[in-house]
């Protein structure tokens, strides 16, 4: 009965992922950032600015909004964990956060395609993001009940391929009958469902209530089948959370490993965040693609996700999470050098032929790599951090692992909207990018493969 309860509460935590995927998938990289990216870019052209000047401001823009919502994230994420621990309670939390996600997500519906209320737009998908991203710290922080050392990695692997093929699914779901193409027919040749209006792009608009109700309805089971822990009894209160985490950061001068990794993570898994941001950004403003091609190309990025997650949690469990994090940090640099080398004219200075097809092949190609290792990479990361990480404060832990992954979610937005802002160019402004993942792959050097937890 024992083992029938564990599994239960295993698919449930996994039905998070399955739930959730889809901010990530729709509305953070490939519907929403692009329609936003058009939309800006429209607009700033409208204002009388040229048009690669407007492209360049259209993904400025879009940087400040995630750099904003990182560092709410971040610096807010381990204090929240702090109050968790005190009070053993995790559950509310996470329906609290939940309800952001859909005010957030559902607000989209109202954005206009021509611009006319960029900062709601901001707003909006801010709100929801910010809610999304804290259920996720508290989700993270039950990893360390579910299974033993050996296991979690596998655990781990396999939540985010089920939380990624949900993405796939979301998303084919979306291409097929709602997002519009410039023939105002969606990638199936049918009007928007619904009776959506096609010229007012309602059904691009619809990304927004879609992705609220998909995870409304999903969630379900997470509810069910997921408890808490019994409560502490403890009364929560700001200043016991700063005494902890204040705590907590000073014990890391005597954690090598732990610290080495919290800085390390805080590096690739911003550079992975600022792909995540502007690949459908880079999709539209340098390959000029229309978004049910960047939706295609997120099918396949989501479902090489999927697989790759899935294997890459039998390769943790094998190897360990160190090699697996290191493999992955070093293919997503290189896939990094090879965006910011091409433009729809040449690559790496190699001029093509006008009208060649290449740049879209070998962007399709690595669309499978950022989806596949960037899967695994976020895998394996939280299964290196449970092994630094005890079940008694695995909130305030993740909290900070949070703090990591968020105290500098500004600079890659920051910097990638420095770049394209000096170089007029929103290609060579992901130049950035490629050295916030070699840092994190020099500070691995000092990480514990097996962490420091007796």
């Amino acid at each position: 009965m024992q083992q029938v309860s564990t599994r239960k509460r295993i698919w449930g935590w996994w039905f998070f992922d399955w739930a959730s995927q889809p901010y990530q998938t729709l509305l953070v990289t490939f519907v929403f950032s692009p329609f936003f990216a058009a939309a800006a870019a429209d607009y700033f052209m409208s204002q009388g600015l040229a048009d690669e000047a407007a492209k360049a401001q259209a993904q400025t823009v879009w940087s400040l909004c995630l750099t904003v919502t990182g560092l709410i994230i971040g610096f807010g994420a381990p204090f929240l964990g702090a109050l968790a621990d005190i009070t053993g309670r995790r559950l509310p939390w996470i329906m609290m956060f939940s309800l952001m996600y859909l005010i957030g997500a559902g607000g989209l519906w109202y954005m206009d395609p021509g611009g006319s209320n960029l900062w709601w737009m901001l707003i909006s998908f801010g709100f929801g993001f910010i809610g999304a991203e804290f259920a996720l710290i508290f989700v993270n922080a039950q990893l360390p009940t579910l299974a033993s050392r050996e296991d979690v990695g596998d655990v781990s692997g396999s939540g985010f391929a089920f939380g990624y093929l949900g993405g796939v699914i979301a998303l084919f779901i979306m291409l097929l009958l709602f997002v519009e193409q410039s023939s105002g027919k969606t990638l199936i040749g049918l009007s928007p469902a619904l009776g959506l209006d096609a010229a007012a792009k309602e059904g691009t608009r619809a990304v927004g209530p879609f992705t609220a109700a998909w995870f409304a309805v999903f969630m379900v089971p997470y509810f069910l089948w997921v408890k808490d822990q019994a409560a502490t009894g403890r009364k929560a209160s700001l200043g016991k959370a700063w005494q902890m985490v204040v705590k907590l950061v000073a014990s890391l001068r005597h954690r090598l490993s732990l610290a080495a990794y919290l800085g390390s993570a805080m590096f690739y898994r911003d550079a992975l965040n600022g792909l995540y941001g502007f690949g459908g950004v880079y999709a539209k403003l340098v390959l000029g693609w229309e978004i049910t091609q960047i939706g295609i190309f997120g099918i396949v990025a989501a479902f090489a996700a999927t697989v790759f997650s899935w294997l890459g949690g039998k390769a943790d469990r094998r190897l360990g999470p160190k090699p697996v994090i290191i493999t992955s940090v070093l293919v997503l640099a290189f896939v990094c050098l090879i965006i910011v080398s091409m433009s729809r004219s040449q690559i790496f200075g190699f001029a093509l032929a006008e009208g060649s097809t290449l740049p879209d092949r070998v962007f399709f190609g690595c669309g499978i790599l950022i989806g596949g290792f960037g899967g695994i990479l976020q895998a394996a990361s939280r299964s290196l951090m449970v092994r630094h990480t005890s079940p008694a404060d695995a909130t305030e832990s993740f909290g900070l692992y949070g703090l990591s992954g968020r105290a500098t979610a500004f600079l890659a937005p920051a910097l990638i909207g420095l770049a394209t802002t000096v170089t007029g160019s929103a290609r060579l402004g992901i130049t950035p990018v490629i050295g916030l993942f070699l840092i994190g792959l020099v500070l691995l050097f000092w990480v514990q493969g097996e962490g420091d937890q007796e």
